[in-house]
């Protein structure tokens, strides 16, 4: 078998994987070979990267369980600074995405945009009002345009029974959005065994909105849900932070409320004041108004609430239209 011909082969595994992060280079060269053995990669020699991580490689299951109690340490600080990175990085958009009609932001909340039952998507009121205007001028000539979704152009399921039965075939088919509904629909009947079942299988299909229910105290707050879920904090911010990374603005102003509760511990008030500026770039005026109390208090400058409120407004701006006029 062919060992790495790097000068790092001389060093042992060990030496190789506890060098600096700041240490470019060496984790690059560590990247070429397995860092339990040092076969290298040619030939029919394939090798994974740590998943955690992303500093080392492996040639086998054998190699990386071998490893592990050199490796963890190094390991467990590169996956929080990744984590961290992620984090912060400033989402292009909400969770609520584009519309696909106009391909313009959606705006936050339900008020302005039209969920369609038939395929699970979102469109602007614009869009739906001009599709139905459309629809109510050709349906002479055709008339099975009548109803029909503006996406799909299936019939628009409008009585309980027709819903009942798009739903029971998008929760088959293990549609994250669907299957967030059924858990909206549970909490709301108040049966939280059929929400938290629910939006857990939204959650672990990559669902933001059921991410942000699963960490939202608000739902198991006063005896509410008692008994379903045994509160984790732990938990609660890996949800919101999923949920937050996905561009949720309201779990990531959750985070910096947390932050914020605790900003005694060193760094944690800068923290909550970024989480604050992600979620008004992302067009939540809550937390602009956050920022502005803080402000208030002479805790930051006028330069940072000024950033606040232009991030705010062009969030806002960037969804209108004449059409949603």
């Amino acid at each position: 078998r062919q060992l790495c011909s790097s000068p790092l082969v001389s060093l042992s595994a060990l030496d190789v994987v506890t060098m600096s992060t700041d240490n470019v280079e060496a984790e690059a060269a560590a990247d070429i070979c397995c860092a339990s053995c040092g076969i290298a990669g040619v030939d029919d020699v394939k090798l994974k990267k740590c998943d955690a991580c992303d500093l080392v490689h492996y040639c086998s299951d054998e190699c990386q369980q071998e490893h592990s109690p050199k490796h963890e340490h190094l390991c467990k600080e590169r996956a929080a600074e990744l984590r961290e990175e992620l984090l912060f990085k400033q989402p292009e958009s909400t969770h609520e995405g584009d519309c696909p009609i106009c391909l313009l932001p959606l705006t936050l909340g339900n008020d302005l945009n039209v969920e369609l039952v038939c395929c699970n998507k979102k469109i602007c009121d614009g869009c739906f009002n001009a599709h139905q205007i459309k629809e109510d001028e050709e349906q002479v000539e055709n008339p099975w345009l009548q109803d029909s979704c503006p996406l799909c152009r299936h019939h628009r399921p409008l009585s309980d029974a027709e819903v009942d039965a798009f739903t029971r075939r998008r929760i088959e088919a293990n549609d994250p959005v669907a299957l967030r509904e059924v858990g909206n629909d549970g909490s709301v009947e108040g049966d939280y065994v059929k929400a938290f079942q629910y939006w857990s299988r939204a959650a672990e299909l990559g669902d933001a909105e059921a991410h942000h229910h699963l960490g939202s105290v608000m739902y198991w707050e006063d005896g509410e849900g008692e008994g379903v879920v045994e509160k984790d904090e732990k938990k609660k911010i890996y949800h919101l932070e999923e949920a937050s990374i996905r561009g949720h603005p309201i779990a990531r102003r959750n985070l910096g409320i947390v932050d914020l509760s605790n900003s005694n511990e060193g760094r944690r008030f800068e923290r909550a004041i970024k989480h604050f500026i992600i979620a008004a770039n992302l067009g939540d005026e809550e937390s602009v108004d956050m920022i502005k109390q803080i402000h208030e208090m002479g805790a930051i400058s006028i330069e940072l609430y000024a950033e606040a409120v232009r991030g705010y407004n062009a969030a806002v701006d960037a969804t209108k239209s004449p059409e949603r006029e």
